[in-house]
């Protein structure tokens, strides 16, 4: 069964750092392009970020690039998002997502449950 476990979020004052974790089970995550993406309450989804595994590139949102990095860990088969120097306007839920190509294409097929962040004082 293909599944998607986020974890990591939490409540972090302003400035602060968070790592979020996402677990893949069922496929090998490696072998996908796979996102990280954020909904906010009234807000439009936004794609945070992506890594690909046909050549390994990694895009950001202008809004995160220069504060968030995203990885692999390939032998725990999971992703991972730091999040640097967090914003007010960082609050969010996220999500792992994936469209099983290998390339990022913006649109998900599976996607996980989702990890609060909340960035406050």
């Amino acid at each position: 069964q293909v599944q998607l476990v986020e974890s990591g979020g939490g409540l972090v004052q302003p400035g602060g750092s968070l790592r979020l974790s996402c677990a893949a089970s069922g496929f090998t995550l490696a072998y996908y392009a796979i996102s990280w993406f954020r909904q906010a309450p009234g807000k439009e989804r936004e794609e945070v970020s992506c890594i690909s595994s046909s050549d390994g590139s990694t895009h950001y949102a202008d809004s995160v690039k220069g504060r968030f990095t995203i990885s692999r860990g390939n032998a725990t088969n999971t992703l991972y998002l730091q999040m640097n120097s967090l914003k007010p306007e960082d609050t969010a839920v996220y999500y792992c997502a994936t469209d099983h190509q290998t390339y990022c294409s913006g649109s998900y097929s599976v996607r996980g449950h989702g990890t609060q962040v909340t960035v406050s004082s």
